[in-house]
């Protein structure tokens, strides 16, 4: 199609030079309105040439920091050749701009086809099949389509009303750009390549019957049929049989479905799931050998972030296929209270037994879990988490008693005390950037903002991981922790609510666990 409106243009077509002429109305409607033409001019800056490869530099850098390199080096080669075959096309067809052109900032170079019509086209096309391959929301890829929409009508709209180009100028700027996009996904996938594809294959200490099983939370991906057929085919071709598979409920969230894997003979199990799902699988196949490969599905994902495992399902698919073991450490927590996702304390009547792999957490923070909204959670993620930490930022302090190691309590008081076995939150946030997940260590934090405002100066400390320790900020390290609270306190695992209680004992049990991870 963009062949033959090349042709038509060259050869001046009759029909073309009717419908190309009916751009003046446009350009007239535009001039007449006074107030439309200062917002016509910044159009036209915004989409400019300049202004398009700032956005092009810049979402190619983002996506490649975020270890996305092939998606990064397709978007860069699109836009790239979208520039010169536009350039090219301007100089072989040679149009003369329409005679009705805005006088001010007059333009002489080719008007067929548009560059800006082009240049938008190719940067909303990438930004679709970026958001189709790396956006898991359904409600975000249409979003994105319906921006790119918009952005493509307004900068053929604006070429229009500046009388900057004839119809068929901005047409073939719109085809050119998609074509370019298209072609660029025939002849380079931007889908990530298998990270293990250049390394050599890892000695196994045992033959392996290369036995797969997959503990999936169906809520958790949009299509199951899809996410079977590609683990399937990833599985294959790492020299994997078909997998097993096993669907939590909402009766069972993982623990049945990893025991059932285990007794099956899996060689490795892959769980796809929130941190919830994750900490269940985890526990239950902790001790045994087995690896897990984590296939992060969730809004925290906060175990498989410190464990530099890829938030691209794909890539996560392919770490936990052909990733390498790595043994870390898990926790064994007891409790007062009832938590839903523990098992009964056999030596201490109405406590609780448990397991976390990332942290716990009493006060402000477990306030933010417990306060979160499922269903805004469910449409926009990790802002649901936002708005209940904005609801909470005041929670009263407690007033605690803390043992690391058997040692004597010692008395504090905190908004939020957190126990972790990894170092980083949500967004990077270095709130323990000493602990280490394999360090036999667990890692402790309190923190007592005294007023509203003082958790600004706060959030600096914490962000620059400055060491010093007083009434706001303290740190201890320990293979135990037990905490004390003076009230019930909301209480946290992984981002779990186990509801309020006054007591958490921890103990980190070292290389518990094996789990993969990129090599």
């Amino acid at each position: 199609m963009m062949g033959v409106l090349t042709l038509a243009v060259g050869q001046d077509w009759a029909w073309l030079v009717d419908v190309d002429d009916r751009g003046r109305s446009a350009r007239t409607w535009a001039v007449d309105d006074a107030g439309l033409l200062p917002f016509l001019h910044v159009v036209e800056d915004v989409f400019g040439t300049i202004a398009m490869t700032g956005y092009t530099v810049v979402l190619c850098v983002v996506i490649y920091y975020k270890g996305h390199r092939r998606a990064a080096e397709y978007a860069g080669g699109v836009m790239l050749v979208t520039a010169l075959a536009t350039s090219g096309l301007k100089s072989l067809v040679g149009r003369v701009r329409p005679d009705w052109q805005h006088p001010e900032h007059v333009l002489d170079n080719g008007a067929f086809p548009s560059g800006h019509a082009s240049g938008i086209a190719a940067f909303g096309g990438v930004a679709i099949v970026l958001s189709v391959m790396l956006v898991r929301k359904a409600v975000v890829r249409r979003l994105v389509l319906v921006f790119v929409a918009l952005a493509v009508v307004l900068v053929c709209a604006d070429r229009l009303m500046l009388g900057r180009h004839y119809p068929s100028d901005v047409v073939g700027g719109v085809l050119l750009g998609a074509t370019v996009v298209l072609l660029g996904l025939v002849v380079f996938s931007p889908l990530p390549r298998s990270h293990a594809l250049k390394i050599e294959p890892l000695p196994e200490a045992l033959p392996s019957a290369k036995r797969l099983a997959v503990v999936l939370n169906p809520i958790k991906v949009e299509d199951v049929a899809a996410f079977k057929s590609t683990v399937t085919a990833m599985a294959r071709a790492a020299g994997w049989q078909d997998p097993r598979w096993h669907l939590t409920t909402p009766e069972d969230s993982g623990t049945g479905q990893a025991e059932l894997a285990s007794v099956q003979g899996a060689d490795l199990v892959i769980v796809c799931g929130g941190d919830g799902t994750v900490r269940e699988v985890c526990a239950e196949l902790a001790g045994t050998g087995i690896p897990v490969g984590i296939v992060p599905a969730g809004t925290g994902n906060l175990l498989a972030r410190n464990l530099d495992i890829p938030l691209y399902i794909r890539a996560a698919i392919d770490i936990a296929l052909t990733g390498q073991d790595r043994a870390i450490d898990m926790v064994a927590v007891r409790g007062d209270g009832g938590d839903p996702h523990g098992e009964p304390d056999a030596e201490h009547p109405g406590g609780f037994e448990s397991y976390f792999m990332v942290m716990a957490g009493m006060g402000f923070d477990a306030a933010i879990m417990e306060g979160v909204n499922e269903d805004i959670k469910k449409k926009v993620g990790w802002l649901a988490y936002v708005l209940s930490a904005l609801k909470s930022l005041m929670f009263p302090p407690t007033r605690v008693e803390i043992s690391v190691d058997g040692g004597e309590f010692t008395k504090h008081r905190a908004r939020t005390i957190v126990v972790g076995n990894v170092g980083y939150l949500q967004a990077g946030m270095p709130l323990l950037p000493d602990a280490s997940i394999d360090d036999g260590q667990l890692d402790v934090v309190l923190l007592y903002p005294r007023r509203f405002l003082s958790w600004i100066p706060l959030a600096v400390r914490v962000l620059a991981k400055r060491s010093r320790t007083d009434d706001t900020i303290n740190r201890m390290t320990g293979r135990t922790v037990s905490i004390r609270a003076g009230a019930d306190t909301p209480r946290q695992l992984d981002g779990d609510s186990i509801g309020p209680g006054r007591e958490l004992h921890m103990e980190c049990i070292h290389g518990r666990l094996l789990v993969r991870v990129p090599r």
